[in-house]
C-alpha cells in the first residue's frame, strides 16, 4: 500500500499563502475550479512573489498542489492583517470569479460565485468606496486582457490567411 505524502512546505511566506487560498477559496465557490481559474491564480501569484521568469515557473508548479485544498473564507480572512492585503484578495477574488463560466450559457459569474463574493467583501469590512475603486481597477484589468486576447486572434488570423 503507498503511502499519499503531503506536499512539501511552500517556499513562499505564510502570508502569502494565505493569500493564495483565501483567493483559491473564492475559485471553489461554485464547487468547481476551473483551469481558467488556476490559470490567472498560479499567474498573479508568481509575478506577486517572484521576480525572474524562471521562479514563477517553478512556483507555478509548486502552488498548484495548495490549490485544491478548498478552505473556508472564514478561517482565512481573519489571518489577512493590513489594508493592503484586504485590497489584493478583494481584487484577486473579483478577477477570480470573473474569469470563467462552466458552459457558453452561464454567466460569467453564477450566483455561488456572487453570494461567496458579497461573503468576502462583508469579511474583508473594507469602506465601500474602497471595494467600488478595486472592482472598478479589476474590471478594467480584465477588459484591457480580453482585447489584448482579441488583437492577438485577429493578427493570428491574418497571418494564416496571408
Amino acid at each position: 500500500m503507498t503511502t499519499i505524502q503531503p506536499p512539501p512546505p511552500p517556499s513562499i511566506t505564510p502570508q502569502q499563502m494565505n493569500l493564495l487560498r483565501t483567493v483559491a477559496s473564492m475559485a471553489w465557490s461554485d464547487g468547481n475550479l476551473e483551469t481558467e481559474e488556476v490559470d490567472l491564480m498560479l499567474g498573479q501569484f508568481s509575478q506577486l512573489f517572484s521576480q525572474d521568469t524562471a521562479q514563477q515557473q517553478a512556483l507555478q508548479q509548486e502552488l498548484q498542489e495548495y490549490l485544491t485544498q478548498n478552505i473556508p473564507l472564514e478561517e482565512l480572512v481573519p489571518k489577512l492583517v493590513t489594508p493592503e492585503e484586504k485590497e489584493l484578495v478583494l481584487r484577486l477574488g473579483y478577477e477570480v470569479i470573473c474569469a470563467s463560466a462552466r458552459t457558453p450559457e452561464e454567466p460569467n459569474v453564477n450566483s455561488e460565485e456572487a453570494a461567496a463574493y458579497q461573503r468576502l467583501v462583508q469579511l474583508l469590512d473594507l469602506p465601500p468606496e474602497t471595494v467600488k475603486r478595486v472592482e472598478a481597477e479589476a474590471e478594467g484589468e480584465l477588459d484591457a486582457q480580453k482585447g489584448l486576447v482579441e488583437v492577438l486572434v485577429i493578427k493570428i488570423e491574418e497571418f494564416i490567411q496571408g
